[in-house]
């Protein structure tokens, strides 16, 4: 994973995303996570389980991916209650 991230570990790329006040450092971020998870996306497309020779990888593929639509919904849920808020 680090060469993915041309040697930077995961803390450095979010510890200084780069950007100005505007936040396109921050937009950036987010443009390589789709990447990624486009990437992830067709890769996952074309295996198949026996691809796999150790099951509890593809495992832990499986829980990564729960835990990011966690993380996902949890930014979604914010945003909505942030929109109730203001119709108040």
């Amino acid at each position: 994973m680090v060469e993915a991230l041309g040697g930077c570990t995961m803390s450095d790329e979010f510890d200084q995303p780069g950007g100005d006040r505007e936040g396109r450092g921050w937009e950036s971020v987010l443009n390589r996570c789709r990447v990624l998870a486009a990437k992830i996306a067709n890769e996952l497309r074309n295996k198949r389980p026996e691809h796999f020779v150790d099951k509890l990888s593809l495992a832990d593929i499986h829980s990564s991916l729960e835990r990011a639509g966690d993380v996902l919904s949890t930014v979604n849920g914010s945003q909505a209650q942030g929109l109730s808020a203001t119709d108040n």
